[in-house]
């Protein structure tokens, strides 16, 4: 990082009164769970992925973190949900188990998406409802309904109860049902 910053972008951030600083990953680590924010965080892959998930649950959950990739073009974005794949919640559901599966980070991945597109083609009513169902879901939880992960975020992990929280399809329900209010 240092001799690509030396090379190519020192003078760039001079000019914009930005800098570059590096730091060892245990002290970002710590910077970054202790902070406000303020800063871009380059990371190598797996110690991005890794460190992600860290702050993610550090605030709150792992549920709640998207992450949008765009190419230099500005045409081209990946949007995903930045919590993999949940297989053991998956693992449950194949049993016939009922999870709470926070599903707003795979929501907002597709709304990111579709917004996009929304923009590129001139779309006013794909980026209105993608506006409409981020709303929607962030309404929900505001209205006390969530997933158990948000819930433990509230009680503590020894002290949540199921009545704390809604099952992955009820949740999904709420989140429709607020959507239908705003449309």
């Amino acid at each position: 990082f240092q001799e690509v910053y030396d090379k190519d972008y020192q003078k760039k951030f001079e000019d914009n009164k930005i800098w570059y600083e590096h730091r060892l990953i245990d002290d970002m680590v710590a910077q970054a769970l202790k902070s406000d924010g303020g800063f871009v965080w380059a990371c190598k892959n797996y110690d991005g992925d890794v460190q992600s998930d860290i702050i993610a649950q550090g605030y709150g959950s792992l549920g709640l973190m998207t992450s949008v990739l765009m190419c230099p073009d500005g045409k081209t974005i990946e949007a995903e949900a930045a919590h993999g794949t949940v297989t053991r919640h998956y693992r449950e559901h194949q049993k016939g188990l009922p999870t709470s599966t926070n599903p707003i980070a795979s929501i907002f991945a597709w709304t990111r998406g579709l917004e996009h597109r929304g923009k590129l083609d001139g779309n006013n009513s794909l980026i209105r409802f993608c506006s409409n169902l981020e709303k929607a879901c962030i309404d929900t939880v505001e209205s006390g309904k969530m997933t158990k992960d948000l819930a433990i975020c509230i009680h503590g992990s020894k002290n949540v109860k199921s009545k704390d929280y809604m099952t992955t399809m009820d949740f999904l329900d709420a989140i429709v049902d607020r959507l239908k209010q705003i449309n």
